[in-house]
């Protein structure tokens, strides 16, 4: 439930570099066709940083266009399949959007586990992924919802991933632990790891600079 405006600090930080696009992950029911549609709409070959659900698409178009992807960046996210808990959840807090309380769901559910103690009383950014969430909608809200509960258990695909990869994430991430992204670094031949303290799950905005400088050494490594 977030827009390209996540990256907007990196956008500008990169755009010396590369010619940036964000993709939409806004439209299909299921992680497949999502990232069925991110190739679509892509160059024939690119470099692809994903932040959680946006991770979660970058393993999928992996997984179905290995060729294409010269460099990959996974950002605050986790291979693994949804596991049953987090589907019910997710079923409820669907509900709840569909009767008009996707504000309620973001202020309530959401937002408070994306950020770090550090950056939780930052009331500007708080809004800022509020009003991300609410320019989606709740029929966003439900179609994404509804791709990561099917999602696919994407730890096999970690070691046949041989081009330059970054996985990145916070410290204090209360959604993707840091023990995950030491596991899929392990798991990807390639892998460099980066952990950014006093940083929850998105790191992008809670600390722009270092996640830029990231991806800028990520896109200086050779395929």
């Amino acid at each position: 439930m977030l827009d390209g405006g996540i990256f907007d600090a990196q956008t500008r930080a990169l755009a010396p570099y590369a010619d940036i696009s964000v993709a939409d992950i806004t439209n299909g029911d299921s992680v497949e066709q999502i990232a069925a549609n991110v190739l679509l709409t892509s160059p024939s070959r690119f470099a692809m940083a994903g932040l959680s659900m946006g991770g979660i698409i970058g393993l999928e178009v992996w997984r179905q266009a290995p060729e294409r992807v010269t460099h990959l960046a996974l950002i605050g996210t986790t291979p693994h399949a949804d596991d049953p808990a987090r589907s019910r959840e997710r079923r409820i807090q669907v509900a709840a959007a569909h009767e008009g309380g996707l504000r309620e769901v973001l202020i309530g559910s959401l937002i408070p586990r994306y950020l770090a103690d550090k950056h939780r009383g930052n009331r500007e950014l708080q809004q800022s992924l509020l009003e991300m969430g609410q320019r989606l909608g709740a029929r966003v809200f439900e179609r994404q919802s509804t791709a990561l509960m099917s999602r696919p258990d994407s730890v096999p695909t970690l070691a046949d991933i041989d081009c330059p990869v970054l996985v990145l994430c916070g410290r204090d991430d209360r959604l993707c632990s840091m023990a995950v992204h030491q596991m899929m670094a392990n798991a990807i031949r390639r892998a460099d790891l980066v952990v950014l303290a006093e940083c929850g799950h998105l790191s992008p905005v809670e600390e722009p600079e270092s996640v830029s400088h990231a991806l800028k050494r990520l896109l200086e490594r050779t395929r």
